[in-house]
């Protein structure tokens, strides 16, 4: 598998991570298979990948439990990712915190869950509105001087942020949504970090599972599926975001792939500063996902995505826009 290279500390990934925020909840009851799960770490890892994204807050505290399963005794040439900030409540994210007494102690959990001497990306997840960035960046400095992590990131952080941030401490990558119906990056973000010299981290590629095509409707979504929550599940912003899945299935058609594959190779086409971490939780779209690094998007078949109208609906229900 080819690599991409993360900001200008050296940090390499593979150009297909894998998202494993699905494998505890969200999507399916947490802890529906994780034997399963393990599994289809290994085949990622064994296709050549390295780069596993998890976070404190996902299945609260088990993803993390359950990838330094997966890893133990392979942790060698393994980019491990994990964030903190979100404080989860009692089936909800209560708060987001950044105050450095709260970084170091999330940090020494993560490591302690993970099983593992240092983390190789550590992200803020979301931003603390009531404390400095440079606080909470600061603290996170102080962690890669003491060897418990090598690189830093955020995840959806606005421009101005990003710009604070980076003045404290070199900012590896910047982790926020992105896929052809979520492209609002593309007008500040991108040039920023570019500007900046700092990576990105493209989360939800294949836009929950939606631009793959398999979905027409709510219809056998576990009851517990977050997306039956998001207004772009729901109703008229349905029918309308289907025009999408049209479009990405008549490239595909053309190319003999799937259209998850096209919104991915979309995702890749956008730099060799980008890195997309699809999630999935079933060892065949996984390597259907890996294979996508072999469609190969003409001028002309860019152009066509690029007149792909704007999905209709926010991205989340309460925390749209989520960038500070």
């Amino acid at each position: 598998m080819t690599e991409r290279e993360l900001g200008r500390g050296g940090l390499k990934v593979s150009a297909v991570g894998l998202g494993c925020m699905g494998m505890s909840g969200y999507y399916d009851p947490p802890h529906l298979n994780d034997e399963e799960s393990v599994r289809v770490i290994h085949r990622y890892l064994d296709a050549g990948g390295n780069f596993l994204d998890t976070a404190d807050v996902y299945g609260v505290g088990q993803n993390e439990a359950l990838v330094g399963k997966a890893i133990r005794g392979r942790r060698d040439g393994v980019v491990v990712a994990t964030k903190f900030g979100n404080v989860w409540g009692t089936g909800a994210i209560l708060s987001v915190r950044g105050d450095p007494g709260y970084v170091r102690e999330c940090c020494d959990a993560s490591l302690r869950r993970l099983g593992v001497d240092v983390i190789d990306l550590y992200y803020q997840h979301r931003v603390d509105p009531r404390t400095p960035i440079e606080d909470t960046v600061g603290a996170m400095a102080a962690l890669v001087k003491a060897g418990k992590v090598r690189y830093l990131g955020l995840s959806e952080a606005a421009p101005a942020t990003i710009r604070r941030a980076a003045k404290v401490h070199p900012i590896a990558a910047l982790q926020t949504e992105y896929s052809l119906w979520t492209r609002e990056v593309e007008e500040e973000i991108l040039p920023t970090l570019r500007e900046l010299g700092i990576g990105f981290v493209a989360y939800s590629p294949l836009g929950r599972g939606f631009l793959t095509g398999s979905m027409r409707s709510l219809d056998g979504l576990d009851e517990s599926d977050f997306r039956r929550h998001q207004p772009r599940f729901q109703g008229e912003n349905l029918e309308k975001n289907l025009s999408i899945v049209e479009v990405l299935e008549q490239l595909a058609t053309a190319k003999g792939c799937t259209p998850g594959q096209v919104a991915l190779a979309f995702v890749q086409a956008a730099g060799r500063d980008v890195a997309p971490i699809p999630g999935t939780k079933r060892r065949s779209y996984l390597e259907q996902n890996v294979a996508a690094l072999d469609v190969e998007l003409a001028e002309e078949d860019l152009a066509v995505l690029d007149r792909v109208a704007p999905a209709r609906g926010d991205r989340y229900a309460d925390m749209s826009p989520v960038n500070r």
